[in-house]
């Protein structure tokens, strides 16, 4: 089943429920969804990898938002979007631990035959797509950095 008939499963269950802040978080996937299909130069499907940076995407704005919300000193409004959030991130796949992040960072490391902090573009270059949907670009970031001072 593609992302787009879950949405649209999860959506007529949320019209059920009467889920106001669920049936708002799917609607705006699904048209981030449509969106991309109809953008110049798409094509009638999305693909799997699209997908992910969708969800990556719209997750990231409600947290944007919702800090932005807290530094303002609007608690309601900053909810709303951390719910909204919540509800996009059950779409997307588990993010890695900390110690799982490290390993593989070490794996990639090693495979670019890394010798220290002046290899770090081509370390973020591999780690940032393998590890696309897995974890968030500032956290492999600040370990491909931290592992590269200590070689």
């Amino acid at each position: 089943m593609s992302l787009e008939e879950r949405i649209n499963q999860e959506i007529k269950a949320a019209m059920i429920a009467k889920d106001k802040v669920r049936l708002e978080a799917l609607r705006s996937i699904k048209s981030a969804i449509l969106l991309a299909k109809t953008e110049k130069g798409g094509t009638d499907t999305v693909t799997t990898e699209a997908e992910l940076k969708i969800l990556q995407k719209q997750a990231k704005q409600r947290k944007d938002s919702a800090e932005i919300y807290q530094q303002q000193n609007r608690p309601e409004l900053a909810e709303k979007e951390l719910a909204e959030a919540s509800v996009i991130e059950e779409f997307l796949p588990k993010m890695l631990s900390e110690e799982e992040l490290i390993a593989e960072v070490k794996l990639i490391i090693k495979s670019v035959g890394a010798k220290g902090p002046q290899d770090m573009g081509k370390v973020m270059g591999s780690a940032t797509k393998t590890l696309a949907g897995k974890a968030e670009g500032k956290s492999i970031a600040n370990t491909v950095k931290e592992l590269l001072a200590q070689i």
